[in-house]
């Protein structure tokens, strides 16, 4: 799938490294949605033994998952080694609660059909093409595995974008993200089966605009587009944006923030799955000599 943008890798996992200590101070909508996306998991039949946390960060995430699955092995990983260095605090005495490692989601360090459930809350927004990622996140799942995600939308941050085109047209200042149907037409040509997507916008207020530029930077989701300006930002340019970002009578901006949701699940042994070649079916070769015998 071709996409009008894309990221510059390195400045993501550059700007999440540096942001390891500070991200706990500024992630208060990260927390939020987590917390959503996990509520989804009642309305699953999932009985999980092994959970990767995709992008876990600094792990809170992955410590909720331990705590609502004891009984499961969870693994953490992240890009930004800093963010799983972080995550140690919340792993537990001696690491039990999850394990961390370090991965690269088009290139996750693990064998097919590794777990049953692939939880990622806010990370794969930060990935430019979609169809690669589901290839491989539906490669580590097991049959009849369960995929839940959590990601941003194209409206996200829609306020800031609309003051500094106003202020420098013509460069990109604020990270660019997929639309919901571009994701659901991604997960379904990997194979996901029985997706369900939904979205929300959430608004947050700041004091002001450098309020809100601190919580970006301490939270690492500062402009990580390929096509960004790489030189300093003026303070002619920054000035004109803050005077173009719309603001309240009490003198507060809001933020807006559009915040996606998908699961489904990997297919079961026999079920057929759609691929770019057509659709297709999978057989252990135990099943197929039961089938014989049958």
């Amino acid at each position: 799938m071709n996409t009008p943008f894309a990221f510059d890798h390195a400045q993501v996992k550059r700007a999440f490294a540096r942001a390891a200590r500070s991200y706990e101070q500024h992630d208060a909508l990260q927390r939020e949605v987590g917390a959503r996306l996990r509520e989804q998991l009642l309305l699953l039949d999932a009985k999980p033994q092994r959970i990767l946390d995709l992008g876990a960060g600094t792990g809170l995430g992955s410590r909720e998952l331990a705590r609502s699955y004891p009984q499961a092995r969870v693994v953490a990983l992240d890009v930004a080694l800093p963010m799983l260095r972080a995550a140690r605090r919340h792993a537990g005495l001696l690491g039990r609660a999850f394990a961390r490692v370090a991965g690269d989601a088009l290139q996750l360090p693990f064998a097919e059909a590794s777990f049953d459930l692939l939880h990622s809350n806010l990370c794969i927004q930060w990935l430019s093409d979609p169809a690669p990622l589901f290839a491989e996140l539906l490669r580590v799942l097991r049959p009849g595995g369960w995929l839940l995600v959590s990601t941003l939308g194209p409206d996200t941050l829609r306020e800031l974008r609309t003051a500094w085109a106003a202020a420098d047209g013509a460069h990109p200042h604020v990270s660019r993200f997929l639309d919901m149907h571009d994701l659901g037409d991604a997960a379904l040509s990997a194979g996901l089966r029985d997706p369900v997507l939904q979205s929300e916008t959430l608004t947050l207020t700041y004091p002001g605009v450098d309020a809100l530029l601190r919580e970006l930077k301490g939270l690492g989701a500062t402009n990580a587009d390929a096509t960004r300006t790489r030189t300093l930002t003026g303070r002619q340019r920054l000035a004109r944006m803050r005077a173009a970002y719309p603001r309240s009578a009490d003198g507060r901006i809001a933020s807006s923030w559009e915040v996606v949701y998908l699961h489904g699940r990997a297919p079961r042994e026999g079920e057929p799955r759609r691929t770019p070649q057509g659709s297709e079916a999978s057989f252990s070769l135990a099943a197929l000599k039961a089938t014989r015998r049958r």
